[in-house]
């Protein structure tokens, strides 16, 4: 069973991001009636850019409603994109140019939320881990002994658990056979869309470690979609806040944690509850709903939610720019520039 170290699939170097998305964009038509014809438009995601560094997990939080899981399901490509650049470690895919559609999702694999559904309920859980390699050529014997053995590193003991169906496992237990499921195929690329949210605590801290020592034995590089602030803390190497579609910052999780440049980011760490009682939230961080992404504001999308708003927020959008190492931020404030009245001189 190979892995995702295996230098035979580093085609770039650890320099060459694994994965590189340059101005992704997915909008859906929204018309109020079967015969209507150039109806409005929901920009869903409306020109995301990022990079995934080798080994290292990107974490993407934001408000629900805000394109994080569109954005993965793009990345996935379980959904065409209506514009972008998507570039798996230095060549291009399906659409895009380069790596075959089936290729690249053998490197891929992505695991959901709702782990019963994820699953056929007709196999039992040694032939749903089989069963895509199976498909992918895998011989049988071959595809059922790999997946004894990822049951057993997952900690469901084939023996044991193998034989049973998903409606006997337990919440926790089906999301272990959901990440030993997509190790089936040996991919470089996990991508975790709220795989932990449906799971009480206790067992939420067990597959987060258990996602910890995979990807340090394996060599995984993982994007972690949540909107849990301390579980993306935990996890991640990197953080990336979306709003409305868009990205407003990105950074290594120690300084974005640490000091947050974007207004929507402060709010949503303020917002994020605390055992500390020196920390007590006494007034509400950020008030008002998204606005509608139908017809979002002009220039800045936050600013009818932000207490800095000025003028300027209005007439032009911020683009991202580099605040410090390898920490972007979208915000007039900080751009000496943009003619922001709070921003610093240059």
């Amino acid at each position: 069973m190979t892995s995702a170290s295996d230098p035979s699939l580093d085609r770039g170097g650890p320099a060459q991001p694994l994965l590189r998305v340059q101005g992704l964009k997915k909008h859906f038509a929204i018309r109020s009636g079967p015969f209507e014809r150039g109806g409005k438009t929901l920009r869903a995601v409306d020109g995301v850019s990022f990079e995934v560094a080798k080994g290292q997990t990107l974490g993407i939080v934001g408000e629900s409603g805000c394109g994080k899981s569109t954005t993965a399901r793009l990345i996935a490509r379980l959904l065409p994109a209506d514009g972008g650049e998507l570039v798996f470690d230095g060549e291009g895919v399906a659409e895009f140019g380069g790596l075959a559609l089936k290729d690249f999702r053998r490197q891929l694999q992505m695991v959901f939320q709702d782990s019963q559904a994820s699953l056929n309920p007709r196999l039992t859980v040694l032939d749903a881990v089989a069963y895509g390699p199976q498909v992918h050529g895998v011989p049988k014997a071959q595809a059922l002994e790999r997946s004894r053995s990822l049951l057993q590193r997952v900690g469901l003991a084939p023996a044991q658990f193998g034989g049973r169906y998903p409606h006997e496992l337990s919440g926790g237990q089906r999301q272990r056979v959901n990440i030993a499921r997509a190790l089936a195929f040996e991919p470089r690329l996990l991508i975790l869309d709220e795989a932990v949210a449906a799971l009480d605590k206790s067992v939420q801290a067990q597959v987060l470690n258990l996602l910890q020592e995979l990807k340090a034995e394996q060599g995984l590089t993982y994007v972690f979609i949540s909107h849990d602030l301390h579980v993306v803390q935990y996890l991640a190497d990197r953080v990336l806040v979306m709003y409305l579609g868009q990205v407003v910052e990105t950074g290594p999780v120690e300084a974005l944690y640490a000091a947050p440049m974007h207004p929507y980011t402060r709010a949503l760490l303020a917002a994020s509850p605390s055992m500390d009682p020196a920390r007590r939230t006494l007034s509400a961080p950020l008030s008002g709903d998204p606005p509608n992404p139908i017809d979002p504001p002009s220039g800045c999308r936050f600013r009818d939610r932000c207490p800095q708003a000025h003028a300027v927020c209005a007439s032009a959008a911020p683009p991202l720019r580099e605040a410090g190492a390898g920490h972007w931020v979208a915000c007039h404030i900080g751009d000496a520039a943009a003619g922001h009245p709070g921003a610093l001189p240059a």
